[in-house]
This record gives C-alpha cells, structure tokens and sequence, in this order.
C-alpha cells in the first residue's frame, strides 16, 4: 500500500510542497516565492497562473528530488491562503482578473453598503464572521463589476469562482472538478455554516450567480485525481491553512487551542459540534468536517504579524535577515517606551476597524533601531494576547495551554513573551509544518494511510515548552501601555 502523504501548502508569500511518511518524517520540501502587486494603496492582487505554476513546479521538485513515484504517493491534501478570491474562465481555464488576496482592503465600500442594508446581523448569525473587506464575498462583486461581461457569463455558469483550493483542484484535475471544502465556503462570507449551504440572501445582495460557486465537500474525501507520469495521485484532503493547522496541532477536542505565526497570526479554538457566537468581536467558524462531522471553532485575525517583521527588513531596512529581529531585539532590556501598532491593513479582532493604520509612539531621542524592532516582536504577541483575552471572555476560561507553529514561532525571545504577557504555556511542536502537517493528516485519513485521530495524537511530539515568567505587576504595566498606543491607530484613515 501507497504510503507517502504529498501536502501542497499553498500560502500568502509562497507556494510549498512537502512529503511525508505515515511516521510524520519529513522526505523532502521545496517552495517557490510569490510576487505581491500593489497597484492602490490598500489593494493587494497576485497573478493566479503565478500560484499554479509555482504550486505545480514545487509538487515536481519534491517528487524528483525524494525519489519516490507518483503509484508510492497514497493522496494530495491541499492547503491555501484563505479568502483570496480567483475567478476564471469555464472553458479557457484563464483567470478574468488578478487574484485579490486576502489582505486587501478595497471593498470596504461594498462591506458599508452591506452594513447600511441592515445585513449585519444576518452577516453574523449565519455565516459567523463580521462585515468586512478581509472574506471573499465582497471581493467576488468587485471583479463581476469591474470586467466587462463577466456577470452575464457568471450566471451562465461559465465563469467560476474559487478560493485558492478550488483553483488548485480545478488545474490539477484538468478542469474536471469545481469543488471546495467546508472550511474555505465558511470564510466568503455568502456560506450558512449551520445548514452548511451557500446563502441566498447574500447572494442576492451581493448580486452573485449561484452558477458560479463550487459544490461544498467535506475537508477528507477523495475530490478527483491529479494525472502524473509514473501514476495518478488523488486528491484526499482540503482545508483553509488556519483549519489545518488546527488539525495538524491534533487540537482535535473542544477546548484546545492553535496559533500559527505567519504573514498574519491567526488564533483557533476548536468548540465542538456547537457553533460559539462570540460576544467580544471573534468570529465563529467550521474548524473541520470530516464525514458528516462538523466541528466549530472561535478564531481571531492579527492581519498583521510576521509582515511587521519583513517591513523593517524589506522597507525600513534594519536588517538583512528575519531571524536577526530576535537578536536585536535582545540588545535592548525593553522597548524604552516606544509601542509600534502595525495596523497597516487595518485592524481584525477584536477591534475590526478597517481604516486603522500603522502608528509607532513613544519615541523620544534615545530611541534606537533596536527599541523600534523589539517594539515589533512585542506587537505580534499583544496583539495574539488581545484574541486570547477575548476568547476567555466568550468561553469563560482563560486558556493554560496554546500550540504554536510558524515562521515567528521558531523565536524564542517572541515565544517567551508571548507566555509571559498572556500568562499561559506556550507548546511548540516537533514538526513546526503544522499547516501543512493537517493537509496531510487529511489526506492520509480519507486513504486509510491512518486509521483515526487517535493514532495521529501518538506520532505528534513536542519540541519545547515556554512557561510565564513575569510579575504580575509589569504585565498590566505594559499591556496597558498597549491598549493606549491601539487607541491611537484606531479610525485614521480617510473613509472616502
């Protein structure tokens, strides 16, 4: 019997495969970069045909360079950039437009004429996320108003709608299978995660044809089959990177809790078969469904958490290397004050304020390169400390314990403040290809590679614990200097 596990990791930055054996053994990784474009000031596009063809050339490369033949491989989970919105032609396969990714901000116009039709409450009762930019919907009636004839070829069916999975599914299997799962339908904004369909009435306001949406399947399945020399592959599993990466955490009861550090920092707890309606400004969505399983999770969205540290390399030029920012920011006893707040996209939860900015407070002449980057370091764990706070409050339980994984979660100085300001322990995994590690679990349980959760529980194993270290005293100190600095990006800029 096949047993590797191939898992495309589809991301924000780059497009990743990597595979594994059924022991969890990494064989071999390649990635590819993605070229970002900016053509508007808050607008962030990519090029579809650039995350196909790097998300193909790097399944290639890991095949060749591991040795192993397609007949080996027992299945393909897919993992993606959640929200990012592609549409394409039916018969050419072409995309009528740049991908919107998910960090763009040029719906906000749509998201307050959703708000002004009284749909707020309908918005959060049945898809359990709140009215913004940040989910597919909006960003689907944008491209239909803006390329010419594309809403009459819509509702014709003829051109389609897919996040990133439904893409990569769609190229894989030669156009044969137009599908996406539970997890990604639940993060467009126009999806019913109790009755697990798409909404008629946001369609209806958001004039979207129906036609146009791929069928809704569970996140372990066998979707269609990926047509290789040496062998067909099929494709076993799909779920948006944060889902997965709750799955690849094994956060597989109510209660257990994931935060992947990446280009944003995004904060699960998975809440059972029973949808949680946040109080304190999170959003309620599927975590996983594997069979006629659902299960639910709380999340919360820091837009913004590795990118503070790759905009002080990139654009402010402070360093050469990411990895530097531990080291510097270690050269200093503390941040001399200075608070940066990189709501450079605006602000998710709890705060969801979409015309936040960036603010950096506090400076005074002594102020040096390093107070500034360890101010950034800090910043991702305040803001992952906000979504810990609110999801106490919705839970009524402070978390003990949180997984983590990501680029960031390889920094220990970050991973040990993030204990000392939330309080709580701080687990991080052997394998920190934890996203990529659920796609395979995925994929490997609808192939039989694995029999059930509780033999992918054994073969996880943990790297290193951190536990909280600082008074009580200094803690409020600082996160009240936290919320004072917040208070300044919030509302800035202009709503025209």
């Amino acid at each position: 019997m096949a047993s590797y596990i191939l898992a495309l990791d589809q991301g924000t930055t780059s497009s990743r495969a990597i595979l594994f054996d059924r022991e969890q053994n990494i064989l071999a990784i390649r990635q590819h970069e993605l070229i970002q474009h900016y053509p508007h000031e808050g607008w962030v596009e990519q090029d579809p045909m650039e995350i196909w063809s790097t998300q193909y050339a790097a399944m290639l490369e890991v095949l060749a360079v591991s040795g192993v033949s397609p007949c080996e491989v027992a299945g393909i989970g897919i993992t993606n950039q959640r929200e990012t919105t592609i549409l394409w032609d039916r018969d050419t396969g072409r995309p009528i437009y740049n991908a919107i990714v998910w960090q763009c901000r040029r719906t906000a116009d749509i998201v307050d004429d959703l708000v002004a039709q009284g749909l707020t409450d309908h918005i959060k009762r049945i898809t359990g996320l709140v009215p913004d930019a940040y989910f597919s919907g909006t960003k689907i009636k944008w491209i239909l108003d803006h390329v010419e004839g594309a809403r009459e070829k819509a509702a014709r069916g003829e051109i389609l709608f897919g996040t990133v999975d439904s893409w990569l599914v769609w190229k894989l299997t030669g156009g044969k299978v137009h599908v996406t799962d539970a997890t990604n339908a639940a993060r467009t904004m126009i999806f019913d995660i109790h009755k697990l369909d798409w909404d008629d009435t946001l369609l209806t306001a958001l004039d979207i044809p129906r036609a146009m949406l791929p069928r809704v399947c569970s996140s372990s399945e066998i979707y269609g089959y990926v047509a290789l020399p040496g062998g067909e592959i099929p494709i076993a599993g799909i779920a948006g990177d944060q889902q997965a990466a709750l799955f690849g955490q094994t956060c597989f009861a109510p209660g257990d809790a994931k935060n992947t550090y990446g280009t944003g920092c995004f904060l699960l707890m998975n809440t059972g078969e029973q949808a949680c309606e946040s109080k304190n400004g999170l959003l309620t969505t599927i975590g996983i469904q594997i069979g006629k399983q659902t299960q639910y999770a709380l999340e919360g969205s820091v837009f913004v958490g590795g990118a503070v540290i790759q905009w002080l390399r990139d654009e402010m030029r402070f360093f050469t290397d990411s990895r530097d920012a531990e080291y510097y920011a270690q050269k200093v006893p503390d941040t001399g004050g200075v608070y940066l707040v990189p709501a450079f996209t605006g602000l998710g939860a709890p705060h969801w304020d979409m015309y936040a900015r960036g603010c950096i407070v506090g400076l005074t002449r002594g102020t040096r390169r390093e107070h500034i980057i360890r101010a950034a370091q800090e910043s991702i764990a305040y803001q992952v400390n906000d979504l810990l706070a609110a999801m106490a409050r919705d839970t009524g339980m402070p978390l003990g314990t949180l997984s983590v994984a990501g680029g960031a979660s390889r920094d220990s100085f970050l991973m040990q403040f993030q204990a000392d300001i939330s309080h709580c322990i701080i687990r991080r995994p052997v394998i920190r290809e934890t996203t990529a590690l659920g796609a395979c679990y995925l994929a490997g349980l609808a192939t039989g590679v694995w029999k059930n959760r509780d033999e992918l529980k054994q073969l996880w194993r943990c790297d290193t614990y951190y536990e909280p270290k600082m008074a009580d005293d200094d803690r409020s100190r600082l996160l009240a200097g936290w919320d004072k600095a917040v208070g300044r990006s919030l509302d800035w800029a202009d709503h025209s």
